[in-house]
């Protein structure tokens, strides 16, 4: 996706998104983050959760790999020396005890592995910090990174680590994001571009459905994602969390 046309959608208000449609040229692909590809491959559909009905996001572990220093990680940019295919993330911050006003300030950290599954800050890459970042709330409650597409490891699904924090620090949510999942989904295109790195395929994914964090539901974590191998992916998302 062009740098130029995601900072312009970035400045839309809090409550607007770019509609999705199909487009039959594959090389400009639209992803249908409604259709879901269960564990057995069979195709059921799976509508994201808005944040008009005010439903708070569900909590999640920060898992064995949280950040261990975010606040010196104030970056847009956390790609680091990874490689892979680009993919913009906007995040949404709406704060349930003000109806689902816009968290202005609020403090975003996000984390996740790269494309063959690995943590930095951890295990061969302690003096590392690829793939983890810190972005503040505009008026609109938006934050924005530029990363690569995660892949995926045994036992979950692709998915993205957040901690939103107050601006005066008080952690008021730790979740993460889900993708979608269907025949001609972004993960599905994806870990089948080994041109990009991505050699693992879907030979022994784990679904959302099976994951042992995810398996409870994915109705407040689900993302839209859409975009193309070509131009990269775009990821929107809304997290709901009470200051």
């Amino acid at each position: 996706m062009k740098k130029r046309e995601f900072i312009k959608r970035l400045s839309m208000s809090a409550f607007a998104f770019p509609l999705l449609t199909r487009c039959i040229d594959e090389s400009d692909t639209i992803i249908d983050e409604t259709s879901t590809v269960t564990d057995d491959g069979s195709s059921s559909t799976n509508s994201s959760t808005t944040s008009s009905d005010c439903t708070l996001t569900n909590t999640e572990t920060a898992g064995p790999y949280p950040t261990h220093s975010p606040g010196s990680l104030v970056r847009e940019d956390i790609r680091g020396d990874r490689t892979g295919i680009e993919l913009d993330v906007e995040i949404t911050i709406l704060d349930q005890s003000q109806s689902c006003l816009p968290l202005e300030g609020a403090l975003v950290d996000i984390w996740h592995c790269d494309k063959d599954g690995n943590y930095s800050e951890y295990s061969g890459y302690t003096s590392s910090s690829f793939l983890r970042g810190r972005q503040v709330a505009d008026e609109n409650g938006k934050v924005a990174f530029t990363t690569i597409f995660p892949g995926w490891y045994n036992g979950r699904a692709t998915h993205i680590h957040v901690h939103v924090y107050t601006a005066s620090g008080k952690s008021i949510k730790v979740t993460q994001i889900a993708f979608p999942e269907g025949s001609n989904s972004a993960i599905v295109q994806v870990n089948a571009s080994s041109a990009n790195g991505y050699k693992k395929g879907m030979s022994g994914y784990t679904y959302n459905s099976r994951d042992n964090v995810f398996s409870d539901g994915v109705s407040t974590e689900m993302a839209i994602v859409s975009g193309s191998i070509s131009e990269g992916f775009k990821l929107t998302h809304s997290i709901v969390a009470a200051s």
